[in-house]
């Protein structure tokens, strides 16, 4: 049982599916485990289990109504919000997961929701059509993609009577996954971290560019995981669909010139410097102001070499933990050996994007992590975000052993 000084303040918000019934025992874990629960519940969570239960469970009062009858004269929903060391959402229904990805605020939890700045946990529960239908994986994802957590949603029998993916975690795993969440322990608190992310564009002419596949999201995901440990995080990224995470700095850049120009002019006053983006190697010399009019001729453009920007912050290096990304297909990890020692890089993270689920536009990544001296080790194919703990894990080792 967790002491006064460990004890949390955990916000529950249950909304109206039927894995609603399993929030008593999400409930019941965390009170046994010695930290407080208060309880919000949308009208169609009413239906579907009583107040009285989490209530009775929790005890204390369950909130329901954003203006209740109760005479009360203040901003409840700020207050709950204030409150709440992590707010998990147990089960998150697809009308609540869209509406929280659309800013839509109709009732008190999702009005708490974008108030709240503690960590959010999201379980999602729902018919496995429903799950996979385009819009709420959308929803789903950019709720990710602002730094919000997730656990399941898990395959096996729905009430519907369908079997496939849809079903809430059982309570255990989400009580597990909520306390590894509360658990992050400041470990980069009073860091600085320099982050780099996406791909550059290097302008053929006015309309057209090259470029890479590169979305961001590895290094968005560095951010937030870096940001959840108590950094002060800056992330340098170049051209992507990604939303700007809440609470990071953003610096947009577009070509590799600015992007050497934005890190290099961060680089002194950060601890801890991660270059994930895909710079491109190449760009085009001397590029016209205007569109290239298409002609039966054959077109031909000249390269030029772009810095090597990796290369430039290793030779920069004082006191900073630098980290880089290798993209590898062939003699993979000699070549990511071989980018470690002549970049002066303190580890390097190599993925090869023929694997299936890494990559170039995935949610998923399969990564080595090789340090000096050449030790490997292979991580599974795991999520991206789970992908970036276990590169900031290795930096707070490293940063502690300096």
């Amino acid at each position: 049982m967790a002491g006064d000084q460990d004890k949390k303040h955990v916000l529950l918000g249950v909304t109206g599916g039927i894995a609603a019934y399993k929030s008593a025992e999400l409930t019941r874990l965390f009170v046994k485990a010695g930290h407080e629960v208060k309880v919000i519940m949308t009208g169609s969570a009413c239906e579907f289990i009583t107040p009285l239960t989490l209530a009775t469970l929790s005890n204390n009062d369950v909130a329901i109504e954003m203006f209740p009858e109760s005479g009360e004269f203040t901003t409840r929903h700020i207050d709950l919000a204030d409150w709440a060391d992590i707010l998990v959402i147990a089960p998150a229904t697809a009308n609540f997961i869209g509406k929280a990805a659309n800013g839509i605020c109709d009732d008190l939890l999702t009005t708490v929701f974008p108030a709240a700045t503690c960590p959010v946990l999201i379980a999602p529960a729902m018919n496995s059509n429903m799950w996979d239908y385009p819009a709420v994986q959308e929803n789903f994802l950019k709720l990710l993609s602002y730094g919000f957590y997730s656990v399941g949603p898990d395959s096996g029998d729905l009430a519907c009577g369908w079997v496939g993916r849809g079903r809430m975690v059982e309570p255990e795993t989400i009580f597990l996954k909520a306390l590894s969440i509360l658990s992050l322990s400041g470990r980069l608190m009073g860091k600085k971290v320099l982050v780099s992310a996406s791909r550059t564009e290097e302008p053929i002419d006015s309309v057209r560019y090259i470029s890479n596949r590169s979305s961001g999201k590895m290094g968005y995901a560095l951010a937030l995981e870096a940001k959840a440990e108590g950094a002060d995080v800056v992330l340098v990224s170049g051209p992507s669909g990604l939303t700007a995470p809440r609470g990071i700095e953003m610096v947009r850049v577009t070509t590799a010139v600015e992007m050497a120009e934005a890190v290099k002019k961060r680089f002194d006053e950060s601890d801890v410097v991660i270059m994930s983006a895909a710079v491109s190697d190449y760009a085009p010399s001397n590029p016209p102001a205007s569109k290239i009019k298409k002609t039966e001729a054959a077109l031909h453009l000249d390269l030029d070499s772009t810095e090597d920007i990796l290369r430039s912050l290793g030779e920069m290096k004082k006191k900073q933990v630098l980290v880089g990304f290798a993209l590898e297909t062939d003699n993979a990890v000699d070549n990511a050996i071989k980018k470690l020692e002549s970049k002066n890089l303190d580890f390097i993270v190599l993925n090869n994007p023929n694997e299936s689920g890494a990559g170039f536009d995935t949610d998923t990544n399969r990564v080595d992590i090789i340090s000096r001296g050449g030790r490997v080790d292979e991580l599974p194919l795991m999520s991206k975000r789970e992908v970036a703990a276990e590169i900031i894990t290795r930096i707070v080792k490293l940063l502690n052993s300096m």
